[in-house]
């Protein structure tokens, strides 16, 4: 089996520029603009949160690529020992491995020799490993930069004709038969090619037609043009790169461009100004990571750099299809700690670095309002970003050596290899284990994230409070309303906005004990029986739910209105964990005063809602539309009767 999708290293700045300390940035954060396009859910895996025992551990430096070949894995860096998990001493290896992919046993007959680091990983169509690094002699010869090995023994291939004339080779990329390489160099075998080049994977040589070159460092300190990261969409015909440069064949492209390479490789139109201004740290650039989704729908940019009006120590997901000004689909903030590398993957985008929380906007070098704890490491829900419940951490807990480094600024590697997600960095924990320099949380034991959505079917019931412990339940269908019947649910009390997900019932009610004053509660809620409540995660209690006069949730978010604000916002929901995004965002509507409204829910693409009046109306809802609500449109379902006033703010629909 050949693994080579995107086997690059991700660095951080100190390394090649020396004078810049990367430590924990501070720093506040722009909320972005409303995406207009979102994702539909859909079924995830996600790996284990407990490492194997069995990776071998490496010595000091760090590990920064891995590949696959069949059974073997490959595992590259600025390391200088090895030693098999268990063994009590060190072996001299130096900067490149090769071991068992189920039992984490080294390969000792691959022993190539090189002067320096690698930084990235590739394998060509007819197995070649293809390595790429700061080096400058291999097995004993000049060979400056890029390589191909045996990958049974580590020699040379000398028939292979790859050459880096000049700079580091940062990224190794093979899609076919094509080898996409990024770095800090200007020559290529002999020819001009700045930053970015590509050439045949099987012999080594130029092609020709990919003429598209980066320049321009931006001008900041200790700062040189580099493409730091590249990846290629996996159907080939997208290459995002990403890196210290402001111009791309002539095109301003301010750290990010996007390159169409279904014929002719050109620059295309995707253009964003979130990465022009600089971010407080002084980082020459931030734009460090990019990963696209299996599928190639999406792809997903990651940051560091501090406080600043740009993405600074952000994640951000991005539409592939989309041209000319880019909008970002979602953005998750760190709360200005650095995010140093991305592997999208099974449905879950995995981060690492060297963040303390996610989700938190509202923090700056401390956890703000809706903040998640998250120690370096951490896994997205694809579809609105926002934290999946996985949290393995990068500490070994009691467990790290004498000698061992416990929390070092760079994850410089995130990879899915065939049995799960590798991990490099350059300290020595993860998960609450001593893990030398690298790890395998692998996908066997891992579980699937389930698709959790409100229910949509028709026809069902609109259930609407009745005062504590009760409800009224009502049948809603095409032909309208059914006859009302008030029905006993001692569970809910001191109820407020409600809405379904899945077989989940989430309400909001006072809670004096909380941080806001209230809380959510859940109950399971089948046969249309609500269960006993719990509190949904405790990260929530800082959000006064009980605020809310309606709420329902499609698509991974939660739309609400306020008795306070004449607006229909959202925020993000994540059912996995529970989670709440700590941004709201506002839907362009007309004809309205939501101040008036007093419950909500979703039937059928249709907001229907309460008021203060005791109306009953409903609406077409459009999310993704210029106009998400127009209320002119609105038909009245049903008047409020005494014994049905439809002016409860506990409003919503549930199929059984």
């Amino acid at each position: 089996m050949f693994r080579s999708r995107r086997p690059g290293p991700r660095p951080l700045t100190r390394f090649l520029v020396p004078a810049l300390v990367l430590g924990l940035t501070v720093a506040t954060t722009a909320i972005p603009a409303q995406a207009v396009y979102i994702p539909s859910p859909a079924p995830a895996r996600l790996v284990s949160g407990n490492p194997v025992d069995y990776t071998p551990h490496a010595q000091n430096g760090s590990i920064r690529a891995f590949a696959q070949i069949g059974n073997t894995i490959y595992a590259g860096g600025s390391f200088t020992g090895i030693k098999a998990a268990g063994a009590a001493d060190w072996s001299p290896a130096s900067y490149l491995v090769a071991y068992d992919a189920g039992t984490g046993a080294l390969r000792p007959n691959f022993t190539p020799e090189f002067d320096n680091a690698v930084q990235t990983l590739a394998i060509s169509p007819d197995g070649k490993l293809i390595v790429g690094g700061n080096f400058g002699t291999v097995n004993g010869v000049a060979r400056k930069n890029l390589v191909a090995l045996d990958p049974a023994t580590g020699d040379t291939i000398g028939s292979w004709v790859g050459r880096a004339d000049g700079g580091v080779v940062r990224r190794a990329v093979v899609h076919g038969n094509y080898l996409y390489i990024a770095g800090a160099f200007h020559w290529v075998n002999g020819t001009e090619h700045s930053l970015l080049a590509r050439l045949n994977a099987t012999t080594g040589a130029i092609d020709a037609s990919f003429q598209v070159d980066a320049s321009g460092a931006r001008p900041m300190d200790n700062s040189f043009e580099l493409v730091w990261a590249i990846a290629v969409s996996p159907d080939g015909g997208t290459l995002v790169a990403t890196g210290n440069f402001t111009v791309v064949n002539g095109e301003p492209r301010n750290q990010v461009a996007v390159i169409d390479t279904t014929g002719l490789p050109t620059v295309t139109s995707w253009h964003t100004d979130r990465y022009e201004a600089p971010c407080h740290s002084g980082f020459p650039f931030y734009a460090r990571d990019v990963d696209f989704s299996d599928d190639g729908s999406h792809f997903v940019i990651i940051a560091d750099g501090g406080r600043g009006d740009g993405y600074c120590d952000a994640i951000v997901r991005y539409e592939t299809a989309h041209r000319g000004e880019a909008v970002a689909t979602w953005v998750n903030f760190t709360g200005t700690d650095s995010v140093t590398s991305v592997e999208v993957a099974d449905g879950i985008v995995y981060v690492a670095g060297h963040f303390r929380w996610l989700n938190n906007a509202n923090g700056s070098d401390r956890r703000g309002n809706g903040g998640i704890d998250r120690y370096g490491l951490g896994a997205l829900d694809a579809n609105n970003g926002l934290p999946l419940n996985w949290n393995p951490g990068r500490s070994p807990g009691g467990n790290l050596p004498d000698g061992g480094t416990n929390w070092g600024p760079i994850v410089w590697e995130l990879w899915k290899g065939s049995n799960g997600l590798y991990v490099g960095q350059d300290s020595d924990g993860l998960g609450n284990e001593y893990h030398g320099r690298q790890a395998l949380f692998p996908t066997a034991s891992g579980r699937t994230v389930a698709v959790q959505d409100a229910p949509q079917g028709s026809p069902g019931f609109l259930y609407l409070g009745a005062g504590n412990g009760q409800v009224t339940k009502v049948p809603y269908g095409p032909d309208g309303l059914g006859t009302p019947a008030v029905v006993a649910q001692p569970n809910l009390t001191s109820a407020r906005s409600a809405f379904v997900v899945a077989n989940k019932l989430y309400w909001s009610k006072t809670d004096v004990t909380a941080p806001s004053g209230s809380v959510f509660s859940i109950s399971m809620f089948t046969g249309g029986t609500i269960g006993a409540p719990w509190t949904g995660n405790s990260f929530n209690s800082w959000y006064n739910a009980a605020a809310m006069n309606g709420a329902f949730y499609l698509n991974g978010r939660m739309y609400y209105v306020t008795s306070t604000g004449n607006a229909l916002q959202y925020r993000y929901l994540t059912p996995d964990g529970y989670l709440l995004g700590c941004s709201p965002f506002t839907l362009p509507t007309e004809g309205i005063d939501w101040r008036t409204v007093r419950g909500m829910t979703l039937v059928n693409g249709n907001l229907v809602y309460g008021s203060i009046d005791g109306t009953l109306r409903s609406v077409p809802f459009d999310p993704a539309a210029d106009v998400a609500v127009d209320a002119t449109a609105a038909t009245v379902v049903a008047a409020g009767t005494p014994a049905t006033t439809w002016s409860n703010p506990t409003l919503f629909y549930a199929t059984s």
